[in-house]
């Protein structure tokens, strides 16, 4: 009988077979799309980056996103092949190693500024930043504790997983990084809602953040004042104002079907500043119009479902809230970035998931992912309270 019931339970878990084999269970549209998402970013990298002399083209900066993709591709593949649950218990020293980096970087001479932020290793002639990995050492992190308190959190323990937060918060802002921290308040967010939050301690939370940017804005360099002043008066004369028009006149030109690849007239001419990186979709825009566009976001919403199907479907409450965490960072990344191109959105450094030029971010992307796939891999496995 015993025999009987748990096959039973085993047919009803996975009636494809052994609940334990956690390769029936690889979700092949979570492992494709980012690829598609990067070939799209290979070409507007590309596109942006080449220059305009046709007998000699500008190749330096595709290829090292092809390179970082390859290493990005080999880590989705370890992570994803690794129980995910491991990091139950590693979740804390994850979390250290990510926070140190963030504090090394802010000494002259060892960390590297750039536009006013001081936020990037510098190692054989490779850059590095290490608040790219910090989403996913603050996701660990919170997965982690929350987990712990799976009938919600008092006060004290909301108390603690704030901690966890503004400590690598506090270390970007004094970078400063608004745009990071920013995501960061969007993953913290919403891992506390699936963690059981209180809402009036979480709108609490809410008015705290506020004030605390509003403090923080003697800490923030002039370009990022810039790119604040310049979202919220349009018709200043911040130098953001002129980025955000630039890169509407880019999209604009695109119309329904776009210019064709290697057309675009602003990309060509170099009117959209950070064209690859931090205003990667304009380039989308010009050059393959409103369907190009569709496409891309569309992408994005399939990938988006998977991660929100896969938080569902997780066999237990750390899976989960690591798929929240990760759907709460490229939810909040793919809107900020888009956004920002057509005015919605304050002017920030925040990269177009797997679509912009940047190794920190592609990697991150990466491994981000392989955690899903290994999450939706072993979900009957952590039902079952079985490991292999």
């Amino acid at each position: 009988m015993a025999v009987a019931t748990h096959r039973t339970q085993k047919r009803q878990l996975n009636p494809r077979g052994d609940p334990t084999s956690p390769w029936w269970h690889v979700d092949a549209i979570a492992a494709i799309v980012p690829f598609l998402l990067s070939g799209i970013g290979l070409l507007m990298i590309y596109s942006a980056t080449r220059g305009r002399d046709s007998e000699n083209y500008i190749t330096n900066v595709v290829e090292r996103q092809a390179f970082f993709l390859g290493i990005g591709a080999f880590m989705m593949i370890v992570v994803a092949v690794s129980d995910y649950r491991r990091l139950l218990t590693g979740a804390r020293f994850v979390y250290v190693a990510c926070v140190v980096p963030l504090v090394f970087v802010l000494i002259p001479g060892i960390g590297q500024e750039r536009n006013g932020a001081r936020a990037w290793f510098e190692v054989a002639g490779f850059s590095f930043q290490p608040s790219e990995l910090m989403k996913l050492g603050l996701i660990l992190a919170l997965a982690w504790w929350l987990s712990e308190h799976p009938d919600g959190l008092d006060v004290g323990s909301l108390g603690k997983a704030v901690g966890i937060a503004a400590i690598p918060m506090a270390l970007v802002m004094v970078q400063p990084d608004l745009g990071t921290v920013m995501v960061f308040l969007a993953i913290t967010m919403a891992m506390l809602l699936l963690g059981g939050v209180d809402l009036k301690h979480l709108a609490g939370l809410v008015v705290l953040g506020a004030v605390g940017l509003v403090l923080a804005w003697p800490v923030l360099g002039a370009y990022a004042k810039d790119r604040l002043d310049g979202f919220l008066d349009p018709n200043g004369d911040a130098i953001a104002v002129y980025n955000v028009k630039q890169a509407q006149i880019a999209i604009g030109n695109g119309g329904l079907s776009g210019r064709g690849f290697g057309q675009g007239t602003q990309t060509n001419s170099g009117l959209v500043p950070f064209q690859h990186t931090d205003f990667i979709f304009t380039v989308i825009g010009e050059e393959f119009g409103f369907i190009g566009g569709v496409i891309t976001i569309a992408l994005f919403a399939l990938l988006i479902w998977r991660l929100y199907r896969t938080a569902r479907l997780a066999g237990d409450d750390f899976g989960s809230l690591i798929c929240v965490g990760v759907m709460a960072m490229v939810v909040f990344q793919m809107f900020q970035s888009i956004g920002m191109t057509m005015g919605l959105m304050p002017v920030t450094g925040i990269p177009l998931p797997f679509v912009s030029q940047g190794g920190s971010s592609l990697l991150t992307s990466f491994i981000a992912m392989g955690l899903i796939i290994s999450v939706h891999m072993r979900r009957f496995q952590a039902e079952l309270g079985t490991r292999r």
